[in-house]
């Protein structure tokens, strides 16, 4: 026996609602257009930023406040539209992803048009480095309002560590946050790394989140394995 214990990997349920979202200067602008809906300047808007930047998060408020469906961008079909915009809302997330079948999206802008429905869109980049070959489509998202969620600053990192920290009901002092700000990649999706694998094994080993447990955490992480999370 090593006095270790196995650890099933079941998903934990993060907090997506709006209190849970941390607004700082880094994404006070997309929060604050979110917030507006319905009073928007057109009828969608594109939501930019990296893996880990709360796009999610953010799309997840938004459809609570909506009511809209939800779809990865790879798997829309044009038959599916019509049943997708049935709650007059549609989340359209990984719009910039390769393969994307560019007529469902064309036809999927053209029919929230005509009923008068609300599109928003995620991407990591601007409409300009999307793989599109589709002149109108192209056309039809360059005219909608772009919003992007910067870069994450110390008030939004630190935030979102306690938070992820929270969701997975793991109580940290203060010092075992800046330690790991002071040597953690500047990314959400690092964040959201770390706080996995810190969770994962502190199970396994049955141990306490402290700042020297943390040091081991660290010691033997390989920076790749931070950056494989979700947004």
């Amino acid at each position: 026996m090593t006095g270790r214990q196995l650890v099933l990997d079941l998903p934990h349920r993060p907090a997506l609602g709006r209190d849970d979202f941390l607004v700082t200067p880094a994404n006070a602008a997309a929060v604050a257009m979110v917030d507006r809906w319905p009073d928007w300047p057109a009828s969608g808007l594109l939501l930019i930023g990296p893996a880990g930047s709360g796009k999610s998060h953010l799309t997840e408020v938004w459809r609570q406040k909506s009511g809209a469906s939800r779809i990865a961008a790879a798997d829309l079909r044009t038959p599916d539209v019509p049943e997708l915009l049935g709650a007059g809302a549609l989340a359209i997330e990984d719009a910039d992803v390769e393969g994307l079948d560019q007529p469902a999206l064309f036809h999927a802008i053209n029919q929230a048009r005509s009923q008068s429905a609300a599109l928003l869109f995620t991407a990591k980049g601007p409409v300009a480095l999307w793989p599109l070959k589709l002149p109108d489509l192209v056309s039809r998202l360059r005219v909608l309002p772009s919003i992007e969620l910067g870069r994450p600053d110390d008030s939004l990192l630190r935030g979102v560590l306690v938070k992820l920290f929270a969701d997975r009901q793991i109580a940290v002092e203060e010092p075992v946050i800046s330690y790991l700000m002071r040597r953690m990649p500047r990314s959400l999706a690092a964040a959201q790394g770390l706080v996995r694998e810190i969770d994962r094994r502190a199970l396994e080993e049955r141990a306490e989140v402290t700042r020297a447990f943390v040091a081991q955490v660290l010691a033997g992480l390989e920076a790749p394995r931070l950056f494989d999370d979700d947004d």
